[in-house]
């Protein structure tokens, strides 16, 4: 079993040594990765090591063992802290419980109380770890009960109770692919030759159907699927075009003759109207319930399709709420590739309408409507987008075919996505450069901090200290100490200042540690490097 990270602080380097020699750190499984003599050291460590198990003193230079299992609170919420101390007060023992710390041991520590504890925190840990795998035994029943789920998915899905935005994430987690496209519906009745009625509700009937329906669907271009849903069974079909709907009915019929051949089961389908996307499929499968009520005036037909029977006044082609946000997504956040994917779908939609563009202009209204105000939330001049003469307004008459459009709706938002693209960078870089400048007029301020940082540009700690990292390449307390020693370097240079004002000009109150810093950072105290200076 891999062993727990332990990392040791404490000032006094024999109590570390004693301790390091003293405790057999395998034999209670942990490893002993990092040792730190104060707890400024500690928390960089912590940093790069990120330990299971931190132990450290109380009374320590720089920053005490309180402060550090505040901080390390913050950094390390999962590590266990052990704190020890040579004073018997309960005033530190109350904090540190205050703090989350696991024992509270006073010093002089004795090997088998620290083994003791070690062994507590080990139950712990291994309990912890113990329900981690127990989660992933969970997520194993959860792969066995995907067939289960998959079809609470579709049933919700086909009965509209599942909201529009939550088909994508719940097809992705449930591992079904719902791609974008001409969607339809088909519900198919099923009943046994000679039985009438008696058979419509079994569901060995329906399983059957179910199978012979995956095991015999052939329709070029497109792609189907078989479920279960009430009391028939649904076949739902990717059109790979509006072209595709009167085969579609045709192989129905195939079908529905071939089961009567194979299995002597009568199936009569009624066919919804396309929709755009899975999102809408509910809207089918009312379509083809209200086509399969029509059957008994069907004259012996086998296949209804709705349209036939209650057509359509008019077509719609609207830009709906979905479609506004899946725009905006793929220019904020996408590639180019599914920038121009997002308008051929637009494009097509328009396409399958088999509407004239001179019916199309509330569409291109609500579509340039979309790109504008994005546009104007991303800070970007509208005019950079749509041209200089840009009134606001876009006539469709400007274009003289679909194709025309879509290549002009391309430009725009590949054009969106590249101004967002780079004030992002822009922006990113201009925080940056605000907190170097803050850090430049701040360094001396001992309490200099990314929270007082932070409060000052308006972001939030987390945030600012990912993306500092990212442009800068290290952590803001790198920097600071960078900034810091690059000015002792000066001041130790070309001053006669004595070595605790120098420590004071660069915001360490206590000079003992900025000499710490110093030589950790140089490799020799700052009186030495001066000296060296001079010779």
């Amino acid at each position: 079993m891999e062993e727990y990270r332990v990392l040791l602080v404490d000032d006094e380097e024999e109590i570390r040594t004693g301790i390091s020699r003293k405790i057999d750190w395998e034999a209670v499984g942990f490893s002993l990765v990092g040792e730190a003599g104060n707890g400024e050291e500690a928390l960089e460590l912590a940093e790069q090591l990120r330990p299971d198990v931190v132990l450290t003193d109380i009374k320590m230079p720089f920053m005490d063992g309180l402060e550090l299992c505040r901080r390390l609170r913050q950094s390390l919420p999962a590590a266990k802290l052990v704190v020890f101390s040579g004073f018997d007060d309960f005033e530190y023992a109350r904090q540190a419980v205050g703090m989350g710390v696991s024992e509270y041991i006073l010093k002089p520590i004795n090997a088998p109380e620290l083994m003791e504890v070690l062994n507590k925190l080990r139950e712990l840990l291994d309990r912890q770890r113990l329900e981690r795998r127990d989660m992933e035994t969970l997520r194993r029943r959860y792969e066995e009960s995907l067939p289960i789920l998959r079809e609470l998915f579709y049933t919700r899905l086909l009965s509209g109770q599942l909201p529009a935005e939550q088909v994508r994430d719940r097809a992705a987690r449930y591992e079904i692919e719902l791609p974008s496209g001409l969607w339809t519906a088909a519900l198919v009745h099923a009943e046994l030759s000679g039985d009438g009625e008696a058979g419509d509700r079994d569901e060995l009937l329906l399983l059957s159907v179910q199978s012979f329906l995956s095991e015999h669907f052939s329709l070029a271009g497109c792609a189907a699927r078989v479920v279960l849903f009430g009391d028939a069974a649904a076949l739902l079909v990717q059109l790979s075009g509006a072209d595709k709907l009167y085969p579609l009915l045709e192989e129905l019929e195939r079908l529905s003759l071939l089961c009567q051949s194979y299995l002597g089961i009568s199936l009569t389908a009624g066919v919804g109207r396309p929709c755009q996307g899975p999102e809408e499929l509910d809207r089918s499968v009312a379509g083809a319930r209200s086509a399969l009520d029509y059957r008994a005036l069907a004259e012996g037909g086998r296949v209804i399709y709705i349209d036939d029977l209650e057509p359509q006044s008019a077509t719609e082609l609207s830009f709906e709420e979905e479609d506004q946000r899946q725009l905006s997504a793929a220019i904020k956040l996408g590639t180019p590739e599914q920038v121009k994917e997002e308008i051929q779908g637009l494009i097509e939609r328009l396409r399958q309408t088999g509407l004239s563009l001179s019916r199309c202009r509330l569409f291109l209204l609500e579509v340039v409507t979309c790109l504008i105000r994005l546009t104007r939330s991303g800070g970007v001049a509208v005019e950079e987008v749509f041209g200089a003469n840009f009134t606001g307004a876009v006539s469709i008459s400007d274009f003289s075919s679909r194709e025309e459009l879509g290549r002009w709706l391309e430009e725009r938002c590949l054009r969106l996505r590249e101004l967002l693209g780079q004030r992002r960078t822009d922006s990113a870089g201009r925080l940056v450069e605000q907190a170097k400048e803050y850090i430049a007029g701040h360094y001396s301020d001992e309490s200099l901090s990314v929270e007082a940082l932070c409060s000052h540009i308006h972001l939030s700690p987390t945030y600012f200290s990912t993306l500092f990292k990212r442009e800068v390449g290290m952590s803001f307390t790198a920097y600071v100490t960078q900034v810091r020693m690059e000015e002792a370097v000066r001041l130790l240079r070309d001053t006669d200042e004595k070595t605790y004002r120098v420590a004071e000009r660069i915001g360490y109150s206590d000079p003992n540690y900025f000499s710490y810093v110093f030589k950790r950072q140089f490799g020799l105290s700052p009186s030495k490097y001066r000296a060296g200076l001079k010779q």
